[in-house]
C-alpha cells in the first residue's frame, strides 16, 4: 500500500527504526547546537580580556583590539565551520518531523512531499553539506558575531579617541592607529577592510536565505 504521496506504507518496525532514527538526529543536533555556544562563548571572553588590558590605564595600547580581532575571525571560521555539521542534523530532524510525525498527527492538514523518504534516505547514504561555508559565516555574523564585532570596533575607536588624551582632530586618530612601522591608515584601512568583508558575507547571506524561501515549493526544505 502507498499513502498519499506516493511512498509505501511502513511497518510498525520501520516506523520503529524511524523513531529510533530521530532521536539520534535530535542528540547529535543538539550536541553541535552546544559547540556552537562554545566558540561564541571564546569570543566573548577573549573580546573582555583584550578591552580589560587596552582599557587599563591612558598609556595602555590598544594593539590587544587589533589582534582580538583575529582571534574572533579564528573563532567565527570555527563556529561557522561547526554550524555547518550542526545544520545537516538540524535538517534532517525538520525532515523527518515534518513530513513522518506532523502527518500522523493531521493527516488532513499536512501533505507531504513526494519522495520525501528518498530525499532523507539519500541525505543518510551520502551525507553533505546543506549550506556553503559562507553562508553558514553569514548566519552566524547575523546572529552572533554582530555584536562582538561591534563592540569591538566601538572600543577600538574609543581607545584612539580618548588616549592617552582627548584627540584634537582626525590626524590624531590616523597617528594614534599606527602599529610598528605600519602607518595608521594602512591600519584603519584594514580594519574597515575586515569589518566591511564580515558585513558583507552576513548581507549575502540574509538575502541567499530570503530568496530561497520564496523559491520553496513548499513550507519546508533541507538546510
Amino acid at each position: 500500500m502507498r499513502n498519499d504521496a506516493g511512498d509505501p506504507q511502513m511497518s510498525a518496525a520501520e516506523i520503529g527504526a524511524m523513531a529510533h532514527l530521530y532521536r539520534a538526529e535530535v542528540y547529535r543536533s543538539t550536541l553541535w547546537r552546544t559547540r556552537l555556544d562554545t566558540t561564541t562563548n571564546w569570543s566573548v571572553v577573549t573580546l573582555g580580556i583584550a578591552l580589560s588590558i587596552a582599557y587599563s590605564s591612558p598609556s595602555a595600547s590598544p594593539l590587544p583590539l587589533l589582534l582580538v580581532g583575529i582571534l574572533i575571525f579564528f573563532f567565527l571560521m570555527l563556529e561557522a565551520r561547526r554550524y555547518r555539521y550542526f545544520n545537516v542534523w538540524r535538517a534532517r530532524c525538520r525532515w523527518i518531523e515534518t513530513h513522518f510525525y506532523a502527518p500522523m498527527l493531521d493527516r488532513d492538514g499536512c501533505r507531504p512531499g513526494e519522495g520525501w523518504r528518498g530525499v532523507l534516505a539519500g541525505d543518510l547514504l551520502r551525507p553533505r553539506y546543506h549550506v556553503s561555508l559562507w553562508i553558514a559565516t553569514g548566519r552566524r555574523i547575523r546572529r552572533n558575531y554582530f555584536w562582538i564585532l561591534l563592540i569591538q570596533t566601538c572600543a577600538y575607536l574609543g581607545k584612539l579617541m580618548v588616549h592617552p588624551v582627548p584627540m584634537t582632530g582626525l590626524s590624531d586618530l590616523v597617528a594614534r592607529a599606527a602599529v610598528g612601522p605600519l602607518p595608521g591608515a594602512l591600519v584603519l584601512g584594514f580594519g574597515a577592510l575586515y569589518c566591511g568583508g564580515l558585513g558583507v558575507a552576513a548581507f549575502l547571506s540574509l538575502r541567499h536565505d530570503r530568496r530561497r524561501m520564496r523559491a520553496r515549493s513548499g513550507w519546508t526544505s533541507m538546510g
